[in-house]
């Protein structure tokens, strides 16, 4: 008989042999490198508890769900919510219906349940749940050199006709401009930012808060992964920030923009940003920049400073249980700013 609960300190050993057994040695180490990080010293969790729910049949722990707290914004409103959910069931038990249960249970005490989840089996459980429609989030390429437009599925001469060939509107769309605005490279977010958090927050229909907190938490004191992160001032006034990190991949080097921060009518103030990464990864040798984000105002001002559309593989999906929405509010996410570094899948690629 299984039985579903709350994750208690006695079962920490036994979630980590689940996922020893599930996906070896390297991965568990990894997690638990990450685990006070994650748990005890989140700013959103304010009980410090892990936020898991646990599968167990007798002495054994079959199946688990863990969920990554946050405190979340509708233009202003604060709700308790939670990024998840990270679903794992042992093969001998994937057909009782367990991933569904486990998703179930997560989404009964979370006021609002998000996940940014690539299309696999947890599309169809969200789908058997009734949960509200999923919108892709979409991604953005700004290509630096030739080599940005290389695919894994091409073939070696396909990729250097392609390259050739698209060489041209490269060195266009990547050409070097001037900066705007003083951009300070920064390692560790003051109050000011929980003050611009404050000034920008009625602005977002939908947003993850981004307090000095929890951005400190995010992206400066993970254990496992760097960032880099600039700051956008004028006249000694905080305006916005972005936060970025370099990495090597099979086909190239490539600079992700894992998040950023401005004023939606800030035009001029997200350029600068965008043209501060720029330099960031021409410096690094990057191949490319990539950046995955929904807000429809900020994608259109990334078009105009040489970012393509690109396919995504990612798709976004909020359940609001804490408070009522306005109808027709799940349909039309252009206001809801996400990116690739809100959820938790955002700090593991």
């Amino acid at each position: 008989m299984s039985e579903i609960y709350r994750f208690r300190p006695e079962d920490r050993r036994n979630v980590e042999t689940l996922y020893r057994r599930m996906y070896g040695s390297d991965v568990a180490d990894a997690r638990q490198l990450r685990w006070d990080w994650q748990h005890a010293r989140n700013p959103s969790n304010l009980a410090g508890k892990p936020v898991i729910w646990v599968v167990r049949e007798g002495p054994t722990i079959v199946g688990h769900c863990q969920a990554l707290s946050v405190r979340v914004s509708l233009k202003g409103l604060e709700v308790d919510g939670a990024w998840g959910p990270d679903v794992i069931v042992v093969p001998e038990r994937d057909a009782q219906g367990l991933n569904e249960s486990l998703v179930r249970t997560w989404d009964r005490y979370t006021g609002i349940a998000l996940t940014i989840h690539r299309e696999s089996d947890l599309g169809n459980v969200l789908d058997q749940l009734c949960w509200p429609q999923s919108h892709l989030l979409p991604c953005m390429v700004k290509p630096l050199t030739r080599r940005a437009v290389r695919l894994p599925q091409w073939s070696p001469t396909l990729n250097r006709v392609i390259s050739a060939l698209s060489f041209p509107i490269v060195r266009i769309a990547s050409r070097s401009r001037p900066l705007r605005a003083e951009c300070q490279p920064i390692r560790k977010f003051d109050e000011s930012f929980t003050n611009l958090w404050e000034r920008l927050a009625p602005k977002l229909e939908l947003a993850v808060r981004r307090d000095a907190a929890y951005l400190n938490w995010r992206y400066v004191e993970p254990p496992h992964i760097r960032h880099s992160v600039v700051a956008l001032k004028r006249e000694g006034q905080l305006h916005g920030y972005a936060v970025y990190r370099h990495r090597r991949e099979p086909l190239g080097k490539v600079t992700v923009l894992v998040d950023f921060l401005v004023a939606p009518e800030d035009i001029s103030g997200l350029k600068t940003l965008l043209r501060w990464i720029d330099r960031e990864a021409r410096a690094e040798d990057s191949d490319k920049i990539r950046c995955h984000l929904i807000h429809s105002g900020f994608r259109k001002i990334l078009r105009r400073n040489g970012y393509f559309p690109v396919k995504s593989s990612l798709n976004v999906a909020i359940k609001i249980n804490a408070v009522q929405v306005p109808l027709g509010f799940y349909e039309v996410p252009d206001g809801w700013h996400f990116t690739s570094g809100d959820s938790d899948l955002g700090l593991l690629t």
